[in-house]
């Protein structure tokens, strides 16, 4: 009897650990098909994938009558997108943009005034502005019109910034009687150099698109009504490289940023040497030798 027991137990104990694992796949499933799903609608963005094989996202800042200021809700409807396409292994690249009027004219003046330190401290305001920073797979800012405080900070949190000819970008918020709050004094100095930041910071001082490609915040300049264009080609090309590499490459250009020269030699050394450790690597070199295109597969 008692061995009897203890095989019925064996079988419960058994039957139990494959109805956990049953679970845990049919849940995986389910938020795989909720991110797969039909576009979500959202207040105050659009969503959308486009390029010729719908493997770039688009986000477009929709606060038309606020010049796409910064509200709590747009941010965190911008980080419930951005859940979704870093979910969805069609996606190789995500465009943020606006009009081409503003891109973002900064943070909403009018839902941050009433603000006291306390509540800053208590609640660590601004810290869930960061998830555009924290993204694995490529952001590409695709700016026209005004990027100014927020705006600016946004673009910067983004890896690579296209702007339109008419973009202008600034830290304005010395005028209002704070300072930059989301990375404005770190990421313009980190791409500008100190004195460039400096100004702009203590000034307010707005800089054109040009001004912003020469200082080497800006990548490339196009006509405003080709802006967009050309940042989703740039995120088609980047999503026909094997997405597993194209992580690995960012986060070692952005270990640049936290690290010594010889530490960061060290880091991309060893991003490198892992490489060969992917089907990918082995795949793109054969390619190359065979003179074919090669067919990455994400492993």
């Amino acid at each position: 009897m008692a061995n009897i027991g203890r095989m019925l137990a064996t079988r419960v104990a058994s039957q139990l650990v494959r109805n956990v694992a049953t679970n845990q796949q049919q849940q995986q499933a389910n938020l795989l098909r909720f991110y797969s799903s039909a576009p979500k609608s959202y207040e105050f963005i659009k969503a959308e994938l486009t390029g010729e094989k719908k493997n770039v996202a688009l986000i477009t800042l929709n606060r038309p009558k606020a010049l796409n200021a910064l509200c709590n809700g747009l941010v965190a409807e911008i980080s419930d997108a951005l859940d979704r396409y870093e979910a969805d292994d069609s996606i190789g690249a995500i465009v943020i943009t606006g009009s081409e009027k503003a891109f973002a004219a900064g943070a909403d003046i009018k839902e941050m005034q009433p603000n006291t330190y306390a509540k800053c401290i208590n609640t660590d305001f601004l810290a869930n502005w960061t998830r555009v920073a924290k993204a694995q797979k490529p952001i590409i800012a695709a700016v026209n019109g005004y990027a100014l405080g927020g705006g600016c900070e946004l673009a910067m949190m983004c890896d690579i910034i296209y702007a339109g000819d008419k973009a202008r970008f600034g830290q304005p918020e010395i005028a209002l009687g704070t300072i930059p709050g989301a990375g404005g004094t770190q990421r313009t100095t980190r791409a500008m150099g100190k004195s460039k930041a400096m100004e702009m910071c203590l000034t307010g001082n707005m800089i054109t698109a040009e001004e912003a490609e020469r200082s080497g915040l800006v990548s490339k300049v196009f006509p405003a009504d080709k802006l967009v264009e050309e940042a989703v080609k740039l995120g088609e090309k980047i999503s026909t490289f094997s997405p597993l590499i194209v992580r690995l490459c960012k986060e070692a250009v952005n270990s640049a940023y936290e690290m010594s020269l010889n530490e960061g030699l060290r880091f991309e050394r060893r991003h490198f040497h892992a490489t060969f450790s992917t089907k990918d690597r082995l795949e793109g070199m054969t390619a190359f030798v065979e003179k074919r295109a090669p067919k990455f597969t994400n492993e």
